[in-house]
C-alpha cells in the first residue's frame, strides 16, 4: 500500500510539472514523437515490402527464352526437360505475339517500342512455375544449367535472383534506418534530459528542504522519473497516432502510387505499436535518469 501511495504521489507531481511547464515539455514530447514516427514509418515500409518480397518469392518462376523464330512447342525434348523435376508445377508456353501483348499491357507508357517491327521484337518463352518447398538447391542449379545448354534456348532467367537482390537491399535499408532512428532517439533522450534538468533546477529550493527533513532520494527523484516516463509515453502514442493518420491519408492513393501502396499494405500490428510506445517510455525514463544523475539531484 505504501508503494502504491508513493507512486500516486509521483504521478500527481509529474502531471503538475508537465502542466506547469507545458511549453518545454511539448518540445520534449514532440522530439520523441518525431523520432518514433520516422522509426515507425520505416518499420511499416519494411514490413510491407518484406511481405511483398515473400509473396514474389513464392510466385517466382524460371523463364526460358527461346531463340528468335523458335515456337514454344517446337522442341519436344526441351518441354520434357522443363517438366522433368519434381518441383515443377506448371509450364506455360508464351508465343512471341503474346509476349508483345503482355509488354503493351504492363508498360503502356513505352508501348511504342514494340510497334513497327517487321517481325515480333520479343522472343517466345516457356514460363516454368515451381514449388520452392520441394526445390533441392544443387539439383535445381544443375537443371538450370541443362536448360541453358539446350540448343534452342537463348537465355534462362531465374526470378529468385532479383528477389534475393531485393532482400539484400531491404537489409541495407533496415540497417541504415536503424542507425538513423538510434541517433534520433539519442537526440530525444538529450532533449528530455534537458527539460527534466530545467524542471529540477526550478524546484531546487523545495528539493533542498525535502533533504533537510529526511526525504529519501527515491522520494525526491521519483516525480522526475515519472515525468520523463510520461513524456516518452506521450511521444510514442503521438507517433502511433500520426502513423495511423498518415496510413489513412495514403490509403486512397495506394492504387496510383507505388510508395503509397508499399506503406498501406497493412498497418503496424499491435505488437509493433506497443513497441513504439515502450521505446518512448524507455527513452523518457533514460533521459530523466541521466539528467538527475548529472545534476546530482
Amino acid at each position: 500500500m505504501a508503494a502504491h501511495r508513493a507512486f500516486g504521489y509521483f504521478f500527481r507531481e509529474a502531471v503538475v510539472n508537465l502542466l506547469r511547464s507545458w511549453k518545454i515539455s511539448l518540445v520534449a514530447v514532440s522530439t520523441i514523437a518525431v523520432s518514433l514516427f520516422i522509426g515507425g514509418a520505416l518499420l511499416l515500409l519494411l514490413g510491407n515490402l518484406q511481405r511483398m518480397v515473400a509473396e514474389w518469392r513464392r510466385e517466382a518462376k524460371v523463364i526460358v527464352y527461346l531463340r528468335p523464330g523458335v515456337a514454344p512447342g517446337a522442341d519436344a525434348a526441351l518441354l520434357v526437360l522443363a517438366r522433368k523435376p519434381v518441383w515443377v508445377t506448371n509450364v506455360e508456353m508464351v508465343s512471341a505475339a503474346e509476349a508483345r501483348r503482355r509488354f503493351v499491357r504492363y508498360f503502356p507508357s513505352v508501348a511504342e517500342l514494340v510497334h513497327g517491327w517487321g517481325e515480333e521484337p520479343l522472343p517466345a518463352s516457356l514460363e516454368v512455375a515451381f514449388d520452392p518447398r520441394r526445390v533441392e538447391p544443387r539439383a535445381f542449379e544443375a537443371w538450370l544449367q541443362s536448360l541453358r545448354r539446350a540448343p534452342r534456348v537463348g537465355m534462362v532467367d531465374d526470378d529468385r535472383d532479383w528477389v534475393e537482390q531485393l532482400e539484400g537491399v531491404l537489409q541495407v535499408i533496415g540497417a541504415v534506418g536503424l542507425g538513423i532512428v538510434a541517433v534520433l532517439l539519442l537526440a530525444a533522450i538529450f532533449t528530455i534530459a534537458s527539460v527534466i534538468r530545467l524542471t529540477a533546477y526550478l524546484y531546487r529550493d523545495e528539493i533542498g528542504i525535502m533533504r533537510l527533513v529526511g526525504a529519501t532520494e527515491l522520494f525526491i527523484r521519483g516525480p522526475f522519473y515519472v515525468e520523463g516516463l510520461l513524456q516518452g509515453v506521450l511521444g510514442g502514442a503521438l507517433a502511433v497516432a500520426g502513423l495511423y493518420l498518415g496510413y489513412l491519408t495514403l490509403l486512397p492513393q495506394a492504387p496510383r502510387t507505388w510508395l503509397a501502396g508499399a506503406l498501406t499494405g497493412s498497418f503496424l500490428p499491435p505488437r509493433d505499436q506497443l513497441l513504439l510506445v515502450v521505446l518512448g517510455a524507455v527513452a523518457g525514463l533514460a533521459g530523466a535518469v541521466a539528467s538527475l544523475r548529472r545534476e546530482g539531484v
